[in-house]
Formats: structure tokens, sequence, C-alpha cells
């Protein structure tokens, strides 16, 4: 059996549960307990049970941790839809959004009955046609909207074929009885 080359010392180990206790940002004190658990001495299945990483992610750090230190194990990750829209970009959707409706853009094709509110849809298609933008999913559409300073509401149950006029007749033949 392989001897395990990565061990912590006392003072190493200190340093990780001080970075561990003091951190707010969860990948990053995940992989700070990693490390330690790893250095000292915990079998790979059970660093990999405790923290639900896998043992690629987990000989990686431990490599970042022995190059950099604390500091090379930092989560540096940016995210993907963060950066498709600049800051710029995202002003001048708020105004933009604010100005007009999805019914003067889209006529008669807006997401909702009288195009009269934004929908993710809606949303989904401005983007596109204004900066040639798509997102992956509609939780990064509702970030938008939430950045524009819209809130969400429920949107009504109204079907867009129906009637006007007959929904009228209806109505009257309600009163009647």
């Amino acid at each position: 059996m392989a001897r395990r080359r990565f061990q912590l010392t006392e003072e190493q180990e200190k340093e990780l549960i001080a970075a561990y206790v003091s951190c707010k940002h969860g990948p990053t004190r995940t992989r700070y307990q990693a490390v330690r658990l790893y250095g000292t001495g915990y079998p790979v299945q059970e660093v990999m049970s405790i923290t639900g990483c896998s043992r690629t992610s987990l000989m990686e750090w431990c490599r970042s941790y022995r190059s950099d230190g604390i500091a090379g194990l930092v989560d540096k990750r940016a995210g993907g839809n963060r950066a498709k829209l600049t800051l710029a970009q995202i002003e001048e959707l708020k105004g933009r959004l604010h100005t007009y409706t999805p019914a003067q853009l889209f006529g008669s094709s807006a997401a909702s009955a009288d195009g009269q509110f934004w929908t993710v849809p809606d949303l989904r298609r401005a983007v596109e046609q204004w900066y040639g933008v798509s997102y992956g999913n509609a939780r990064s559409y509702h970030r938008l909207f939430d950045l524009c300073g819209f809130s969400y509401q429920r949107p009504a149950k109204v079907y867009k074929s129906r009637s006007a006029s007959k929904v009228a007749e209806f109505e009257e033949e309600l009163e009647k009885k």
C-alpha cells in the first residue's frame, strides 16, 4: 500500500482551521476542510463523503495548497451568466424595459395576453434582440428583472385566443340570471 505523501504540520492544520472558521464563503470553506481532513490522515473516501467533493477536486486542492498555501484554496470561479451583460448594458436595458411594453415591441406575439407586462419569455426575446445574449435558465432572467427594478407578479391565467366580445356576452348572461 502506498504511503500518503501529503501530510500537514500542526501549524498548517491550525492555519486551515482558523481560515475555515473565519471564512463565510461556502465553497472556499469546503476546500479548507477537505484539505485539512486529507492532510491529517482521513481516508480519501471519508473526506469525499464528508465534504461532497470528488477525488479529482480533492487532489487538485491539495496541489494548490502545497504550491500557493491558503490563497490557493480560495474559490476563483466567476460564474457564467453574470458577465454576459456589462453594467452599462444593464442600465440601458433597465431604461428600455421601463420605456417600452412587450406589446409595443412584439405586437400580438408578446407572451402575455395584453402585452402590457414583462414576462421571462418577453425579456429573453428582448435581450437576444438587443444584445445578442441568451442565458441558460429562467433564474438569470429573474435576476435581470431584479437588477432593473421589477418585482415578481404572478400572471393572470388568461388565454390569448379568448374573445372579448364573447366574454362580455357571458358576463351579461350572468347578470340577467
